[in-house]
C-alpha cells in the first residue's frame, strides 16, 4: 500500500526575497562548481514542488545554454553537493522595442527534499544577461 494515498499539493508559494540575479558569466563546468546564481530558497521543512524554471533575456545575447543545478544545501564548491539537474539552449536574443524577447520555460513538476536549493549557470558569456526565475512552493 502507498504511504501517501491522497494528491500532494504545495502549501506556499514561494518568490525569490529580490530580484533574481542577472547572468552573464561563462561556467563551462557541468558540476555545479564555479559561478553558479543561485535562483531558489531552500526547499521547506517537508520538502518542495519545482513547478517550472523560466529565463528570459534582459537584451542581446550570443545563443548559450541554461544549466540547472540541484544542491543539497550545502556549498556549492564540492562538486559531490550538486547535481546537474536540467539544461536547455538559449537562443540567440535581439534587443528591439517592436517584438517579445524569446523566454525559454523549462517544465520541471518534480519533488526536491528539504533544504535543497536550485541553481543557475550558462555555457557561454553573453552580453545583456539571463534573469532565471523559479516557480515553486514548499510541501
Amino acid at each position: 500500500m502507498a504511504a501517501n494515498q491522497k494528491p500532494i499539493f504545495p502549501l506556499t508559494p514561494k518568490f525569490p526575497a529580490t530580484m533574481p540575479p542577472v547572468i552573464t558569466a561563462a561556467n563551462t563546468a557541468k558540476d555545479g562548481t564555479g559561478t553558479v546564481t543561485q535562483i531558489s530558497a531552500p526547499a521547506g521543512l517537508n520538502g518542495a514542488f519545482v513547478e517550472s524554471v523560466e529565463a528570459l533575456p534582459i537584451g542581446t545575447n550570443t545563443a548559450s545554454v541554461l544549466r540547472i543545478f540541484l544542491n543539497n544545501g550545502s556549498t556549492t564548491t564540492a562538486a559531490t553537493n550538486n547535481i546537474l539537474w536540467e539544461e536547455v539552449n538559449l537562443p540567440a536574443t535581439t534587443l528591439t522595442e517592436i517584438s517579445a524577447q524569446t523566454k525559454v520555460a523549462i517544465p520541471v513538476n518534480r519533488a526536491i527534499p528539504a533544504g535543497y536549493i536550485l541553481y543557475a549557470a550558462i555555457g557561454t558569456a553573453v552580453t545583456a544577461g539571463w534573469r532565471v526565475r523559479v516557480h515553486t512552493g514548499d510541501y
